[in-house]
C-alpha cells in the first residue's frame, strides 16, 4: 500500500490532545512533540515561515507523521517525556544526566541501620533522596549521629541470636555511639522511636524531635539528673542551630517544589529547589541545549516533569516565575510578593550563578562554543540580520577644536583585533565639528575597504547619539552600503543605542554581555583616539617650541631631546649643560631663547 502524502497525513490528524512523531525517509525518528490539538499544532509546522535554521531542516526531512491520542494534555506531556528519553530523537531537547546520586537508606531490619548509598535495592528498605551531592548527605548523617545512638554493625539482630548471647558490644558502645542492641541493652520500641524521628529530620521536619528532646530534658531535670538534662539540652541546641541554617523561608511553606529558568540564545538553565517545613532539602540546576528555538515555557515544562520523576517528588504544589501547564493534579503558584516570591527569586539566583560558572568553564575548555553563544546573543539583543563576528567602532577626538583626529577599532569574535586599528587625521573639516568629522572618517574607511576588496564588518558602532549616527549613515549612503552593513550609535549618558530611522532608543540590561562588548568597543575607541590626539598635540608643541628658535635645525632638536628627554628639561638646562650636547654656538642660541622667555 502506497504511503499517503504529507498533506493528506496532516489533514487527517484528529483535533484531540496527544503526541506526534516525525520520521524521515529511512523511518528514523526525528522529533517527538505534544499538543493540545494535534491537527492545529502539526499544521503550523508546514504553514509558518520559520526563522530558525534547524526548524527549516527538520520540516524538510519529515516524511512520515505518526500520532498517539491521549485523554488529557497532562498525559501528552508525560508520554512525550517518556518517548524522548526512550528514543532520544535528534531534534528534541533532552535533560541528560549520567550521574548516580547518593541516597540515605534506612535498612529494612529489626534494628535498622542508617547509611549513605548510591545503589537502590528493592528489598523493602526506605530510600530518601536522591541528594545532589555527598556533602548534604554527610551533614545530615553527622547531625543524626549526634542526636541518636544507632548501630553501625551489619549483624542479624534477631531475638533468638540476641538471647543466645551470640554477639558482644563493640567499641561504638563504649564510646557512647550505640546502646548495645546486640546484647539486648536497648529495646526494639525505643530504637524505632529514634528511627521515626530520623525519618522526619530527613524530610526536613525538626518539630517532633525538638518536642521529644524538650520533654526528655524536663523529665531528667525533675529527677535531679542534671548531667543527662544538660546532654539533652546540647542536642536541642545542635538541632536548633541546624534548623536555623537550613530554614530560609517561612516554616509553614512545606512540601513544595520550586522551579525557575533563565536562558540565552542557545541554552536554558533550570533550577529546582525542594522545600520541606521552610528548609531547602534539595537544590539542583541543569543545563538544557536548545534545538528548535524552544521558549522558556516549553523548556521549563519539560524540566519540571523530568526532574520530579528523577528525584521522586510527590509535592502537590509548585512555585514558578511563569505560567506552565504540567498537570491538572498539581497546584501552580506564581508568587508576586512575600516569602513565596523570595524563594522563587532565590531559585532564579541559583540558576544565574550556575550559568555564570558554566560561562567561566566554557571560556577555558571550549572557547569556540563561548564565541558562538556570544555572537548569537548579540544578534538577538541588537536585532541584527546576522551574527556580528566583525565589528568596527569610531570615535572623534578634539580638544577646544585643536588637532582633530578620529579612531577606528576592530573586534573579531568579540575580541580586539589591534593590528587592524586605524587612526585618522581629519582633512576636510575646519574646527570642532563632530558630525562632519564622523562622516569623513566613515566614508574614508569603507571607501578604502571597497577599493582594496577587503571584507566589510557586519556591524558599525559610532560613539554618539542621533547626530553622529546620521553622519555615519550619510557616508554609507554615498558608498551605496546602506542596508548592507548595520550601523548603530551609542550615547554615553544612559547607554542608549540608536538605530537609523528610529527615534526611540534601545536600552540593554546593564549586566548584558552584548552591552559589555559594545562598551568595551566604545572605551577602546576612545582610548585609542585620545592616545593619538595626545601624540599629535605633543608633536605640535615640539614643532612650535624648538623649531621656532632661529639657527636650530631638526638634527639639533633630535640631539637635545635624546639627551634631555623633554622640552621642559631643555628650557631649564644651564648653558654649560647645553654646550656639552650641541656645542657653544647652538647652545648659546637655545639658552638665550629660553632666557628671554623668563624675563
Amino acid at each position: 500500500m502506497q504511503k499517503p502524502s504529507l498533506d493528506i497525513q496532516v489533514k487527517t490528524l484528529p483535533n484531540d490532545p496527544g503526541v506526534y512523531q516525525y520520521y524521515d525517509k529511512d523511518d528514523k525518528l526525528l522529533y517527538v512533540g505534544k499538543a493540545k490539538n494535534l491537527k492545529k499544532r502539526v499544521t503550523s509546522y508546514f504553514t509558518k515561515n520559520h526563522d530558525n535554521y534547524k526548524t527549516k531542516v527538520l520540516v524538510k526531512k519529515i516524511n512520515t507523521i505518526k500520532h498517539i491520542v491521549v485523554e488529557t494534555e497532562t498525559d501528552a506531556l508525560l508520554l512525550e517525556n517518556n518517548l524522548i528519553k526512550k528514543h532520544q530523537p535528534r531534534f528534541n531537547v533532552m535533560l541528560k544526566d549520567d550521574k548516580t546520586y547518593p541516597w540515605i537508606c534506612i535498612k529494612k531490619e529489626r534494628f535498622p541501620r542508617v547509611f549513605p548509598t548510591r545503589n537502590l535495592i528493592k528489598d523493602g528498605s526506605e530510600y530518601f533522596g536522591p541528594y545532589t551531592n555527598f556533602k548534604t548527605v554527610n551533614t545530615l548523617l553527622d547531625l543524626i549521629k549526634g542526636l541518636y545512638q544507632l548501630r553501625t554493625c551489619n549483624y542479624d539482630l534477631s531475638q533468638h541470636k540476641i538471647d543466645s548471647g551470640k554477639y558482644k558490644v563493640c567499641l561504638e558502645y563504649h564510646l557512647g555511639n550505640c546502646k548495645g542492641a546486640c546484647e539486648g541493652l536497648q529495646g526494639e520500641k525505643e530504637y524505632h522511636q529514634n528511627i521515626e524521628a530520623i525519618r522526619e529530620i530527613v524530610k526536613g521536619n525538626f518539630k517532633d524531635s525538638l518536642n521529644r528532646f524538650r520533654k526528655q530534658m524536663v523529665a531528667h531535670a525533675e529527677k535531679m539528673e542534671f548531667e543527662d538534662a544538660q546532654r539533652i539540652k546540647e542536642k536541642i541546641e545542635v538541632l536548633e542551630k541546624y534548623q536555623a541554617k537550613s530554614t530560609v523561608v517561612n516554616p509553614k511553606i512545606s512540601n513544595v517544589d520550586v522551579f525557575s529558568i533563565i536562558s540565552d540564545e542557545s541554552y536554558g538553565y533550570v533550577n529546582f529547589l525542594q522545600l520541606s517545613y521552610g528548609a531547602i532539602i534539595r537544590s539542583h540546576t541543569t543545563e538544557i541545549k536548545k534545538k528548535l528555538e524552544e521558549t522558556d515555557k516549553e523548556l521549563l515544562e519539560l524540566a519540571i516533569i523530568e526532574l520530579r520523576q528523577r528525584f521522586g517528588s510527590r509535592s502537590k504544589e509548585i512555585f514558578v516565575p511563569i505560567k506552565v501547564d504540567v498537570g491538572e493534579d498539581l497546584k501552580i503558584t506564581i508568587p508576586q510578593l512575600g516569602d513565596k516570591k523570595k524563594i522563587v527569586d532565590l531559585s532564579l539566583r541559583n540558576a544565574k550563578y550556575y550559568r555564570q560558572e558554566r560561562f567561566k568553564q566554557i571560556k577555558i575548555i571550549d572557547p569556540d562554543r563561548h564565541i558562538k553563544r556570544l555572537m548569537a546573543q548579540m544578534k538577538k539583543d541588537l536585532r541584527l540580520p546576522e551574527e556580528p563576528k566583525h565589528i568596527e567602532c569610531f570615535d572623534n577626538s578634539n580638544i577646544q577644536g585643536t588637532n582633530p583626529v578620529a579612531a577606528c577599532v576592530v573586534f573579531k569574535n568579540g575580541k580586539p583585533s589591534k593590528k587592524e586599528y586605524r587612526k585618522f587625521n581629519i582633512k576636510t573639516v575646519e574646527g570642532a565639528n563632530d558630525f562632519a568629522s564622523m562622516e569623513e572618517v566613515v566614508y574614508r574607511r569603507y571607501k578604502r575597504l571597497l577599493d582594496e576588496e577587503q571584507p566589510l564588518p557586519q556591524l558599525i558602532i559610532v560613539d554618539g547619539g542621533k547626530g553622529q549616527l546620521s553622519s555615519g549613515l550619510k557616508a554609507l549612503d554615498d558608498l551605496n552600503l546602506r542596508g548592507k552593513i548595520t550601523i548603530i550609535g551609542i550615547a554615553k549618558r544612559l547607554e542608549e543605542i540608536y538605530y537609523p530611522g528610529d527615534s526611540i532608543p534601545l536600552y540593554l540590561d546593564k549586566k548584558s554581555e552584548s552591552l559589555k562588548i559594545i562598551q568595551h568597543l566604545r572605551n577602546e575607541a576612545h582610548r585609542f583616539g585620545i592616545t593619538f590626539h595626545r601624540q599629535k598635540r605633543s608633536k605640535a608643541a615640539l614643532d612650535t617650541e624648538l623649531d621656532s628658535i632661529p639657527g636650530i635645525g631638526e638634527k639639533t632638536v633630535v640631539e637635545l631631546l635624546k639627551h634631555f628627554r623633554s622640552v621642559k628639561r631643555i628650557s631649564e638646562a644651564t648653558k654649560k649643560q647645553l654646550e656639552e650636547v650641541v656645542g657653544n654656538s647652538r647652545a648659546t642660541k637655545v639658552y638665550n631663547y629660553y632666557l628671554s622667555k623668563k624675563e
